[in-house]
């Protein structure tokens, strides 16, 4: 099972490379990191070279059109999206590989640790507040991976405007139809 890492990035240079790092320093390596530059006038794009991640460049401003360009270059059957901010367990692949073992899970999120743990049980108590509200588990934008097989029945249904969703409540109620979405709480960003 190969694993594509999508990161949408706009002006994101002072972020990117501790997010980079993490995932040069998995235990089980991603088998691409794609960066989506979404117009960076920055050094984004300079410093995720240095990490040897493919760039594409996505010109329509946006997370919803930067994270469906990275999703639709992925080259492989597990697609993991995280934040130019986000910082990776060094499990964090293997982790994401173990729950795609079963071949009725279409996608997994997991909690958000932001520097207190205050904001870890947030995450926690968002995601079950959402999953109640829309009758099934959503997912939490900086920590998400979905297989590809998936993404391509649903990338034509989904919502393409930033003001009018959650990019990431979007694509769970969308991607629900093809089969579950686990929460797991062990895989922590």
């Amino acid at each position: 099972m190969k694993v594509s890492v999508v990161i949408p990035a706009y002006n994101e240079e002072k972020y990117i490379g501790k997010c980079l790092e993490s995932t040069v320093q998995q235990t089980q390596k991603p088998d691409e990191v794609i960066v989506v530059d979404n117009n960076c006038t920055d050094k984004t794009v300079e410093v995720a070279q240095k990490f040897g991640a493919r760039i594409v460049k996505e010109e329509k401003q946006g997370m919803i059109s930067s994270r469906n360009a990275g999703f639709d270059a992925a080259r492989y059957e597990i697609i993991g999206r995280i934040d130019a901010d986000t910082i990776l367990p060094n499990d964090w692949v293997l982790k994401v590989k173990e729950n795609f073992k079963n071949p009725n899970i279409v996608a997994i999120s997991g909690p958000i640790y932001i520097k207190n743990k205050k904001f870890y049980f947030a995450s926690i108590i968002l995601f079950r507040f959402l999953s109640f509200l829309v009758k099934h588990n959503v997912l939490l934008g900086a920590n998400i991976a979905l297989r590809k097989s998936a993404w391509e029945k649903i990338k034509k249904d989904i919502c393409l405007e930033d003001k009018k969703v959650h990019e990431d409540i979007d694509l769970a109620i969308h991607i629900s139809k093809e089969g579950e979405i686990k929460f797991d709480q062990a895989l922590i960003v």
